[in-house]
């Protein structure tokens, strides 16, 4: 080989190491400048979802995709250099479009503040009312009543709508050991502390094991009165549960729900009250407004009222007559098809502990309080006293 051709090739050699060596060293300095590089955003907020289980590929991809981050590959390098792969916490993260890769990777390891709602879930009220509050309906003032007129968001728990179709899902009432087509009865009135957003089945198995754990409390505190009242009646704890809210809907002060449970049980055991029937209006109300399916006089029947009609609620002769409502109990023998509300632990304990009193008949008064009579003659009375004013 010429001296020439010696240098030339040698000229190369050096060359691209000079080359090779620059571009070591560019990717060296890009590597290193990597986490501090702004990403050419626009300035704007992206949320982000990390969901449980995710391995940080997907995770630098899911950035990548949402625009929050460029080269989801480096990205994973350096939180490997950091050791922090297995760090990052799920849940939704409100990031920016222009921070650097470090500032997004500190907000990952950082976690979520999870933010929370209470709620006060009452007694006596059904499914649909439980779902609007746990959606973030609430009155215009704030508040929580029977009308609720505005929405929310940011106290939404779960979507009532969602909260529905779950509750009437065939597939979560058998996994959960639920009768019936729906969860009302088994949703437990109480206040609550809920993760804002929650997912449906976690709200629900919430309330249906905080209600199975009251009513195993009531059944063992009343184990002699339970086994009686099953015994007596042929009932499950399904039947006990639907006279529960019955009584939970009746009895507006506490001390009267063992008297009222014993009225609606004499009226279904003693031979002398024929025909057998409750004669309740919740329970009419509740098939006019809960069930999936409803008669032509439960659609005729307008509720909550517009301020131009005031009183509409209250039920006509056309539902009282009403047999194709199955839970219309001035129609219909025995108990309705199943629970009409949540009740609560007080309504549990009055139906398998009766106050043994011999009433079949009561109305109420101005104070909430009833007067209770024992033939129909006196009932009358009591009723022209307190409700007709005569």
């Amino acid at each position: 080989m010429s001296k020439r051709s010696f240098r030339t090739a040698l000229a190369v050699v050096i060359a691209t190491f000079v080359i090779a060596g620059g571009l070591v060293a560019y990717v060296v300095h890009q590597a290193l400048s990597y986490p501090d590089q702004r990403h050419a955003g626009a300035g704007v907020e992206v949320e982000v979802e990390i969901k449980a289980g995710m391995s940080f590929p997907q995770i630098a991809s899911l950035l990548a995709e949402q625009g929050v981050i460029d080269k989801p590959r480096w990205f994973r390098l350096y939180a490997m250099h950091r050791g922090v792969t297995t760090k990052v916490r799920s849940g939704r993260y409100v990031l920016r479009d222009d921070w650097t890769p470090a500032q997004v990777l500190d907000k990952l390891l950082e976690g979520v503040v999870e933010k929370q709602v209470q709620v006060t879930l009452r007694e006596g009220k059904n499914m649909l009312e439980f779902f609007q509050v746990l959606g973030g309906w609430r009155d215009k003032d704030g508040g929580i009543r029977d009308l609720l007129t505005v929405h929310h968001p940011e106290l939404q728990i779960a979507d009532a709508a969602e909260l529905e179709r779950l509750a009437r899902d065939p597939a979560f009432l058998k996994a959960h050991g639920i009768e019936g087509d729906s969860v009302d009865g088994y949703l437990y009135p109480e206040t609550y502390n809920f993760v804002v957003p929650s997912k449906p089945a976690k709200v629900l198995e919430r309330l249906i094991n905080e209600h199975r754990k009251v009513w195993n409390a009531v059944v063992e505190q009343h184990r002699s009165g339970y086994q009686k009242i099953r015994d007596r009646l042929s009932w499950s704890d399904r039947d006990l549960l639907t006279m529960a809210s019955i009584v939970e809907k009746e009895a507006v002060l506490a001390a009267e729900q063992p008297r009222i449970a014993q009225v609606f049980i004499n009226r279904l055991v003693d031979p002398s009250f024929k025909p057998k029937r409750l004669e309740t209006d919740p329970t009419i109300r509740y098939g006019c407004l809960v069930p999936k399916v409803k008669s032509a006089a439960c659609v005729e029947w307008v509720k909550p009222c517009p301020p131009e009609n005031p009183g509409c609620e209250r039920l006509r002769r056309l539902q009282l007559d009403d047999k194709d409502n199955p839970y219309n109990t001035y129609q219909h023998e025995g108990l309705p098809p199943g629970p009409i509300a949540n009740p609560g632990r007080g309504a549990m304990a009055a139906v398998m502990n009766p106050d043994g009193s011999n009433y079949f008949f009561f109305v109420a008064k101005d104070d909430s309080s009833h007067i209770f009579s024992r033939t129909r003659a006196e009932h009358e009375r009591a009723v022209d006293r307190y409700m007709r004013g005569n």
